[in-house]
């Protein structure tokens, strides 16, 4: 059975460079290398003030949704950084949407 995408490419529109990385360090204390994908994704953003004592602070976050498996080789992804508009953005958060059957929906890049 086939089933529908979540997340359609007619609404990917905006170009990402993503590098993602695999679980651990190598000897140096880096993280290892995993994938990277360069490609289309649907991007969300928004920014929140929250107020602290000493000052005012604007923290941004960030949601990349992509069609399918962005990175089939990792079984989970947990690090990382995009690059969307020219600016850096550290991988806070990924998440592979699985259907019934076990395979990927879609791909989600919580970003800060």
């Amino acid at each position: 059975m086939k089933f529908p995408s979540l997340i359609d490419k007619r609404f990917c529109k905006t170009p990402i460079r993503v590098n993602l990385y695999r679980e651990g360090n190598d000897e140096n204390g880096e993280p290892l290398s995993g994938v990277e994908f360069k490609g289309l994704c649907n991007y969300q953003d928004s920014a929140k003030t929250v107020l602290s004592a000493e000052k005012r602070l604007i923290q941004l976050s960030a949601q990349a949704y992509f069609t399918g498996d962005i990175a089939p080789d990792l079984a989970v992804i947990s690090d990382g950084e995009a690059e969307i508009f020219g600016e850096k953005r550290k991988i806070a958060q990924g998440m592979k949407a699985r259907n019934p059957d076990g395979s990927v929906n879609y791909t989600r890049l919580d970003l800060i």
